[in-house]
């Protein structure tokens, strides 16, 4: 009798991956998540290989921290056990939050994006029109040139002139400045869940997406609290939460501040935060209320959104929190920006984040 027989499915390990790769993946995750604290980070890899044994016989995480310390992914100082990372390490955090987030995504030409303008640009496009004086000759489509020859000449006599030959469209490429703004309010690591870190990772991804695939765009990554202020994508990784409010309109100057010394015709901020705005400055005080709207913060920050409109800056809001008036607060500032909102779970906010950058980085603000 014909058929098929079935049997649990045992997976063959991962061709050519060593001991010293596979914990490698795991410790880049821990370093992430403490914050770039190599002590704990270690010592957490440490619990986790005594309740799954996950290193091989003969292997074990002393010989990993060794390996470490040879291929320079850490140093260590005065042989103290005190590490630290190197860039080689952040480098590496960054790849795989790339390879996570991103990883599904087709890889193509590097640096540059389409918009939605024709003629004689950089990237050969779809459609045809008529030669004119200036085409170059490689834009001349031959075959098609050809075909119209025949047609309008017929096949005896080959003949061909300037009205029979026809050129391919260019499409004019562009870059698009970009300011990531992440929220490291007390909020986001409150009731038990770490928005942090994947907040962290979705940055990360987008940068070596970026320096890697677009190297003409620029990125800037602001974080804001009580106060907002730019950071370097090598501190990613290392990035912690403090006790602070959120002075989303802190974020917003500082952002608008960025964007006005770029010179890119297309400007965008994102924006990922979990809450409300709670807090701004006033001269040297700040002003601070977290129990509800305040009319005060909000009129201002909504104050920003119509700035950033009126200079050709879309602000997109990735809304991590789902309370009804935490919306109702996105929508009017959406509404008075004309810009992107998104009310998403931390699952899928890599993937939103990017299909609305590669969407906007087609347009022309």
């Amino acid at each position: 009798m014909k058929g098929y027989r079935f049997s649990k499915f045992i997976p063959k390990p991962a061709q050519g991956s060593s001991a010293f790769d596979n914990l490698l993946d795991v410790f880049l995750q821990l370093v992430s998540i403490t914050g770039g604290d190599v002590s704990e980070a270690l010592a957490w890899l440490t619990n986790l290989d005594k309740q799954y044994n996950i290193t091989p016989e003969g292997y074990g995480i002393g010989d990993f921290i060794d390996e470490l310390k040879e291929k320079g992914y850490l140093t260590e100082e005065n042989q103290e056990g005190n590490f630290e990372v190197t860039g080689k390490t952040g480098q590496a955090i960054r790849k795989s939050a790339l390879e996570e987030i991103f990883g599904k995504l087709k890889k193509s030409g590097r640096g540059q994006h389409k918009t939605n303008i024709s003629g004689t640009g950089d990237e050969t496009g779809t459609d045809r029109r008529p030669f004119e004086f200036g085409d170059s000759l490689q834009q001349i489509a031959m075959t098609d040139s050809i075909r119209n020859a025949q047609i309008n000449h017929g096949y005896g006599d080959f003949m061909m002139t300037e009205n029979d030959l026809e050129v391919v469209e260019n499409e004019y490429k562009t870059q698009t400045s970009t300011v990531l703004m992440i929220d490291i309010s007390h909020s986001m690591i409150l009731y038990g869940e770490d928005r942090i870190t994947p907040a962290k990772k979705v940055a990360m991804a987008l940068a070596e997406l970026i320096q890697t695939k677009y190297p003409k765009d620029t990125l800037d990554v602001i974080v804001f609290g009580n106060d907002a202020w730019q950071i370097e994508v090598k501190d990613l990784p290392y990035l912690q939460v403090g006790p602070y409010h959120t002075n989303t309109i802190a974020g917003l100057e500082l952002a608008m501040d960025i964007l006005r010394r770029r010179k890119n015709a297309n400007k965008q901020i994102f924006m990922i935060t979990d809450g409300k705005p709670t807090c701004m400055k006033v001269g040297i005080k700040y002003y601070k209320n977290a129990f509800g709207l305040d009319p005060k913060i909000l009129n201002k920050t909504l104050n920003l959104a119509t700035q950033c409109r009126r200079l050709g800056i879309p602000v997109t809001t990735f809304m991590i929190a789902s309370d009804p008036y935490l919306k109702q607060f996105v929508q009017e500032f959406t509404k008075t920006n004309n810009g992107n909102a998104y009310y998403s779970s931390l699952k899928g906010l890599g993937h939103l984040i990017f299909e609305d950058y590669r969407k906007n980085r087609r347009k022309k603000f």
